[in-house]
């Protein structure tokens, strides 16, 4: 998403506090990967159920060759690995189990977290790792995940909360932002909708 539909959704949505929280979350995330300690490749991205996070991983990848920081630049890990997979997307989950000091894991969740991967992030975070978790609520029994990382965005499902992809679209390009711009207030929350189904009708780039 390029930074003109940006500055149109973070318009949408001033004034509801969604472009301080995702520039906030993004901000947490770009100072993991970068800080001195960070391990070079160090950012791995995994998905909490069946749906990898293939747009997040692209739209991250975008963000760092725009902004000069090859830190954010995702290890997407995968449940399955098809046969013939290139090298950049055939990286497995237990690659979590080797995760320690310097290294980031972002855990996408839109839809809950398995007690599998929930015990290799828990894994992850006592062998040094910085666990992010970007995840919907589903209510007080489905907190496991926030309670493990070290920093969590939840995004509710409900009126007024965005959709959890456009929530994952400002994260991304927050990230690759040398400062985190003010969004400007007033701005046309009536046209949400449509603006968001028309703003994320754009594929993943084929290298995803």
């Amino acid at each position: 998403m390029d930074a003109a539909r940006v500055t149109v959704l973070r318009e949408l949505l001033a004034g509801s506090g969604w472009p301080e929280r995702t520039q906030g979350f993004a901000g947490a995330l770009r100072g993991a990967v970068t800080r001195r300690s960070a391990a070079p490749g160090g950012l791995l991205l995994v998905g909490a159920d069946s749906e990898e996070p293939w747009h997040l991983a692209a739209h991250l990848d975008d963000e760092a060759s725009w902004s000069g920081l090859p830190e954010l630049s995702p290890t997407l890990l995968r449940r399955t690995v098809p046969p013939g997979a290139p090298p950049h997307l055939a990286v497995p989950l237990h690659r979590l189990e080797q995760a320690g000091r310097g290294e980031t894991v972002l855990v996408v969740a839109p839809g809950g977290s398995d007690g599998g991967l929930l015990e290799r992030v828990h894994g992850a975070r006592r062998s040094g790792a910085t666990i992010l978790a970007l995840e919907a609520d589903l209510g007080a029994a489905d907190g496991e995940l926030r309670g493990l990382a070290h920093e969590a965005l939840t995004v509710p499902d409900g009126a007024g909360a965005p959709d959890f992809d456009i929530v994952q679209h400002l994260v991304s390009a927050a990230a690759g932002e040398p400062s985190t711009p003010a969004p400007r207030s007033g701005a046309l929350r009536g046209a949400l909708a449509r603006a968001i189904e028309r703003l994320t009708a754009a594929p993943p780039p084929m290298r995803w």
